[in-house]
């Protein structure tokens, strides 16, 4: 089963979000603890970066330089060639809590130009009671910009006549093992409050990395970026 487990402890998150989410640490002996509990996420979004599909692609093909600061406040240190070791924050519930921290690699696209994320092990780290499948994949799809503007909006805000839309889609999968008193209590209620607390967090993350990173490569190229706007 699937679920996602990543979210920042000091993102600009909602606070009535994460308030049930984070808890005292508690120091529990897993040692005993041989269930592990599966959470499951499925995510989809665009980001719309306003130029050709080429310069989106070769942007992305020097994340080096720019994914480490847009995933701030994310600690994150390169891993190889593409990956990175990700420390993403201290989240829990039920008195138990956990550090999430995970390797990523951004999988240079194949000849189908599908761009993959995978999760990697993280060499000298192993996780303490989790463990992370993170599978995502993102195709960039050249649009006409008059599909979202009228050409009145093209010419006062300079957009250029094409656009890219990077559409991506997110399988994650989470496996904790809980400690006993954890799960003593109802297997429904920890499914359930773990699910929804877990997608929220994926929602916002994905939001505050994916605006970071439109900031970044419209300054980055010195392009207007426009407030976003609903499909006509």
């Amino acid at each position: 089963m699937h679920h996602n487990f990543a979210g920042h402890q000091t993102l600009e998150m909602d606070k009535n979000l994460v308030s049930d989410f984070y808890a005292s640490a508690t120091k529990t002996d897993l040692s005993k603890t041989s269930l592990t509990t599966w959470f499951k996420t499925k995510y989809n979004d665009c980001m719309k970066l306003y130029a050709d599909v080429d310069t989106v692609a070769k942007h992305f093909a020097s994340h080096r330089s720019w994914f480490c600061q847009c995933a701030h406040p994310m600690k994150v240190e390169p891993l190889g060639e593409n990956g990175y070791d990700l420390s993403i924050g201290k989240f829990g519930s039920f008195g138990y809590q956990v550090e999430a921290r995970v390797g990523l690699e951004l999988v240079p696209p194949d000849s189908a130009g599908i761009y993959k994320i995978i999760s990697i092990p993280v060499p000298n780290y192993t996780p303490p009671g989790y463990q992370v499948n993170f599978q995502s994949e993102m195709k960039l799809l050249e649009l006409p910009t008059e599909q979202f503007f009228s050409h009145k909006e093209i010419q006062k805000l300079g957009l250029p006549p094409v656009m890219t839309g990077a559409k991506w889609d997110l399988d994650l999968t989470v496996g904790v093992k809980f400690p006993q008193f954890i799960q003593k209590m109802s297997p429904s209620l920890i499914q359930k409050t773990g699910d929804s607390l877990l997608l929220k967090v994926v929602q916002q993350v994905s939001r505050c990395l994916s605006h970071k990173t439109q900031i970044n490569f419209h300054t980055t190229h010195n392009l207007p970026f426009p407030k976003q706007r609903k499909r006509k």
